[in-house]
C-alpha cells in the first residue's frame, strides 16, 4: 500500500528531540500509527501498546530505574492509547524529565481521557497535535482540480477515513464496522453510559439535522430526557471526534443570532453509516448538506494543521438570513456559501454584506473549491 504523507508531519518534525513529549490525539483508525511509522526508523523505536494489560501493568507505577530497563538504547518511545495507563501524566513527566535524549511520543483516541488525566502533570513538557481523517489534498496530492472533482461523489457518501480511501470496494462494510466498534461506541466505555440506545437515538437525530442549528431543549424534548443530559452527550461526542459544533458569529447581539450552534460530522461516511444510507450521490436528496458538511470539514482540517489562528463560525440574523460558513483570520472576515449545484447563480446574502461591508465573499461549488483548500506551508 502506498503511504501518503500527512500534512501534520511537517508540524511534528520541527519539534522532535527538543525535550518535549509529543502527544497525538485522533479518533481510532485515522492513521496515527502510520504517521509515526513515517516519522521514525522502526529500528530506533520502542512501541508500547497500552491496550495490552501487560504493558499497562509495567507502566502504571514507574520509577526511572525501571523505565531505563524498559527503554534500553532506543531513541524513541511511542506509547499508544496512553490514556489507558493509570497515572499516565506522571509517567510521561518522569520520561521527559529523566530521558532527555529520548523522544517521547504518546497517542490517544479520547480527548476526554487525555485532558482529564494527562495534561496537568505535563505542564510545559508537551506539545499537542491532532490527526483527522485524510484531507483531499493529502490523499490526492498530485491530482488536478478536475481530477479531484471526479472523486467527490464517492467521498461525499463514504468520507475520508484511510481504510475507506484505500479499500473503496469494501467501503460500506468497513464504515459500518468503524462506526459501530471504534468511534462513538467508545463513549460508552469512557463514561460508563447506561443507556446506549439514547446515544444511538441522539446520533441519528444529529445525522438527520446535518448542518442545521440544534437546540438542546428541542433534542431533549424529542428524546424525553433533560437538556443537561443532551449537553453532556454532545460534549462526549465532540471529545471523541465524531462531531463538532460550529458557533454563530455576531458583533450585534440585537440583530444577529449569538448563542446557537450547528452540528457537523468530522466525516461524511460516519454520518451516513449512522443512518445506514450509502445510496449513490445521484439518488440522494441531501446532496447540499453532504457538500456543506464535507467542504467545511475539509477547510477546518487544513486550518487546524496550517492556520490554527483562523476561527470558524456560521452566521444568521434575527430575520433568518444565513451564511453557511464565516471565517475570522487576524481581524479579517470572510463569508462563504457552499453550493452543490453549479447550474444556478448563487451569492452571499446582501444582508450579511450590509453588516460587514469589508468582508471577503465567496461561493464554493464542486467546480470552484480547489483554491478554498489550498495548502501553503
Amino acid at each position: 500500500m502506498e503511504f501518503r504523507e500527512r500534512i501534520l508531519l511537517h508540524n511534528i518534525r520541527k519539534w522532535l528531540f527538543k525535550h518535549k513529549a509529543i502527544v497525538i490525539t485522533g479518533a481510532r483508525q485515522v492513521g496515527k500509527t502510520t504517521l509515526l511509522e513515517l516519522l521514525f526508523d522502526k529500528q530506533e523505536v520502542l512501541w508500547l501498546n497500552a491496550d495490552l494489560s501487560s504493558v499497562r501493568a509495567r507502566l502504571s507505577n514507574p520509577n526511572p530505574e525501571q523505565l531505563k530497563v524498559i527503554i534500553g538504547d532506543k531513541k524513541v518511545v511511542v506509547i499508544d492509547e496512553v490514556q489507558r495507563i493509570e497515572n499516565a501524566g506522571l509517567l510521561l513527566k518522569i520520561l521527559v524529565d529523566n530521558f532527555k535524549r529520548v523522544q517521547i511520543v504518546a497517542t490517544g483516541s479520547s480527548a476526554l481521557e487525555i485532558s482529564e488525566r494527562i495534561f496537568e502533570p505535563l505542564t510545559g513538557r508537551y506539545l499537542l497535535f491532532h490527526l483527522y481523517p485524510f484531507s483531499l489534498k493529502e490523499f490526492y496530492p498530485k491530482h488536478s482540480s478536475f481530477e479531484m472533482e471526479q472523486t467527490l461523489p464517492f467521498h461525499l457518501v463514504h468520507g475520508m477515513y484511510p481504510d475507506i480511501c484505500n479499500h473503496k470496494v469494501d467501503a460500506e462494510t468497513l464504515l459500518n464496522n468503524l462506526a459501530g466498534q471504534y468511534l462513538y461506541k467508545d463513549v460508552l466505555v469512557w463514561k460508563d453510559i447506561r443507556k446506549p440506545e439514547l446515544l444511538d437515538q441522539l446520533l441519528r437525530l444529529l445525522a438527520l439535522q446535518l448542518c442545521s442549528e440544534v437546540s438542546m431543549n428541542e433534542l431533549a424534548n424529542q428524546l424525553k430526557v433533560k437538556s443537561e443530559t443532551i449537553a453532556n452527550y454532545l460534549d462526549l461526542l465532540e471529545k471523541s471526534f465524531v462531531i463538532y459544533r460550529l458557533k454563530s458569529y455576531s458583533t450585534n447581539p440585537r440583530k444577529e443570532v449569538t448563542k446557537m450552534s450547528k452540528v457537523l460530522f468530522w466525516d461524511n461516511g460516519i454520518r451516513n453509516a449512522i443512518l445506514g444510507d450509502f445510496r449513490p450521490l445521484e439518488l440522494r436528496n441531501d446532496k447540499g448538506e453532504l457538500w456543506e458538511n464535507f467542504i467545511i470539514s475539509e477547510r477546518i482540517k487544513l486550518n487546524q494543521w496550517l492556520h490554527p489562528q483562523r476561527k470558524s463560525f456560521f452566521w444568521r440574523d434575527t430575520n433568518q438570513y444565513e451564511v453557511d460558513y464565516v471565517e475570522v483570520d487576524k481581524g479579517k472576515l470572510a463569508a462563504y456559501e457552499m453550493k452543490w449545484s453549479t447550474t444556478k447563480k448563487h451569492k452571499v446574502t446582501r444582508v450579511f454584506s450590509g453588516f460587514y461591508p469589508d468582508a471577503e465573499l465567496g461561493i464554493i461549488t464542486p467546480e470552484h473549491f480547489n483554491s478554498f483548500l489550498k495548502v501553503k506551508y
